[in-house]
């Protein structure tokens, strides 16, 4: 066990409640917070806090559960709330379901020193003493556990030094990658978010001492996103204002965009929406974008190149995740062979397509609208700090071919003809042509990519959420591989038994 190596001063309730705020931001499945203290010292106050803000309900009716024994919420993280100050033996608790309890969610219990030995070896113990004019605070645990707490503990920190004082926290979400964003909430102030980005080394090393983020040129800490965030602002796209950042901590206070969509509210795509994010990246292809871009108070960002690297360590996430799951067996080297062959004469192909800033992810999740804005300002651009110099018709394919939304085959053809003519106005030098098949083949190498990936997000990370997305994906390539261009590569997938069957995966 180690002791948290910060001290916790509690001037008053509020203090208790930013307390339970912080730890709620911090406690993951599995984990027992075991509070101390005399009665009156805040235990109870602290509990319901982190309730409520794991709840995102500040009003939520959080009853002790003094005669109850336990009160369980099914919330974002499921907590149940022990208070076992009436409990007789230590073996009570084995009735009332800590072991389910920790399986299934997180624990806050009361009164732990009744439970004696049955108290989790791996409990955080949060002990809250009387002093003078308020409260003290010692917290003990695993180091895990306290890294978590002390990194929360940060972030108070950063937000109090932003002028963010006594702001209220919420968890808004974590997506595919390590990034995790809240809710902001300050009186007199509009919601913002908080950017929880630590550095981090992505993946093992695959080939040539390098780890898969540095071929596929992944992000790993917040630079490239403050940089780009600038560089997008300057040439006059809509970005979140970056208010506050702590680029060696990896922390940024931003804007919030807002929460209007460009899909309707049964998820279907709005049309003017589309279209107009359609003239995003028209005005956006006709800009010349550096290679190398400032990271305000901190150096420079060299945009790095979508090459042939990255675009197959990528297509291979299909080799090592999609083709086992579909088939039960991984590619032999035959196949392998055969894959890397296709794939390399295909990017040989799209490296000589028109080249630009490629946002990586420009699709519908990623898209706010901006109503009060006019032109292609309202098109609202989020999560971009994976941005690389590659073939334009990258994030076209990002649109049209939407992984979280079904796009009609005619309505995807609509916003391409409408990109073509936009451009083909304004660039004599655009070939339409020569356009659709690169289209043709970042649509299959982003379908190709994706496919693996929510195998892995699956399979190795535990996030079976995204296999609904799957039929849509294996759809959107079935379309792509139609294109003349990519023959070889569905000749390719058909040897090595992948048919893309329009069927449920379970």
């Amino acid at each position: 066990m180690a002791v948290l190596p910060r001290d916790i001063f509690l001037a008053d309730e509020d203090a208790t409640i930013r307390l339970g705020q912080d730890l709620a931001l911090a406690i993951r499945p599995g984990d027992c917070l075991a509070l101390h203290g005399d009665l009156g010292a805040g235990k109870s106050t602290l509990a319901r806090a982190l309730i409520r803000c794991v709840a995102d309900d500040s009003a939520l009716d959080v009853p002790s559960p003094t005669f109850t024994l336990v009160q369980t919420y099914d919330l974002r993280l499921t907590l149940s709330h022990f208070d076992l100050y009436r409990i007789a033996d230590p073996q009570e608790l084995s009735e009332l379901g800590l072991d389910e309890a920790l399986a299934d969610g997180a624990v806050l219990m009361e009164w732990p020193e009744h439970a004696g030995d049955e108290v989790p070896s791996d409990a955080v113990h949060i002990s809250i003493g009387e002093e003078a004019d308020g409260r003290r605070v010692e917290i003990e645990g695993p180091s895990e556990a306290l890294e978590r707490i002390a990194r929360s503990f940060r972030i108070r920190t950063f937000l109090d030094g932003a002028g963010r004082r006594n702001a209220q926290r919420r968890f808004l979400l974590g997506d595919a990658s390590a990034r995790i964003y809240e809710t902001i909430l300050s009186s007199g102030r509009k919601p913002e978010l908080l950017m929880n980005a630590p550095r981090r080394e992505i993946g093992p090393v695959l080939r040539d001492g390098k780890r898969y983020a540095q071929i596929a040129h992944t992000a790993e800490d917040i630079a490239p996103f403050i940089a780009i965030d600038h560089l997008l602002d300057k040439m006059g796209f809509r970005v979140p204002a970056v208010l506050a950042h702590d680029l060696k901590d990896g922390l940024a206070l931003i804007e919030h965009l807002g929460e209007d969509r460009i899909l309707d509210d049964k998820d279907h795509p709005i049309t003017d929406r589309w279209e107009t994010a359609i003239d995003c990246l028209v005005a956006l292809h006709r800009q010349d974008i550096p290679a190398t871009v400032p990271v305000p108070d901190g150096g420079f960002h060299t945009i790095p190149p979508f090459d042939a690297d990255a675009m197959m360590v990528e297509a291979e996430l299909f080799l090592d995740w999609y083709i086992p799951f579909v088939r039960g067996s991984a590619a032999t080297p035959v196949e392998r062979a055969s894959f890397e062959t296709t794939w390399n004469d295909l990017i040989e192909t799209v490296a000589k397509a028109e080249a630009g800033l490629v946002l990586r992810d420009f699709h519908s999740p990623n898209i706010v609208w901006q109503n009060h804005e006019t032109g292609v300002r309202k098109i609202g651009l989020i999560d971009f700090q994976d941005a690389m110099i590659g073939p334009l018709a990258y994030d076209v394919a990002s649109l049209v071919h939407d992984a979280r939304v079904t796009i009609r085959p005619d309505f995807a053809d609509h916003l391409v003809r409408r990109y073509e003519s936009a451009r083909s106005g304004l660039d004599e030098n655009f070939d339409p042509e020569r356009f659709r098949s690169a289209l043709a083949i970042m649509q299959a190498q982003r379908a190709t990519k994706i496919l693996g990936i929510f195998i892995r997000l699956r399979d190795r990370d535990g996030k079976p959420g995204y296999l609904r997305h799957l039929p849509r994906m294996e759809s959107y390539l079935r379309q792509a591989l139609k294109h003349p261009v990519l023959h070889p590569l569905q000749e390719c997938y058909t040897k090595v038994g992948i048919t893309l069957n329009e069927s449920e995966r379970s």
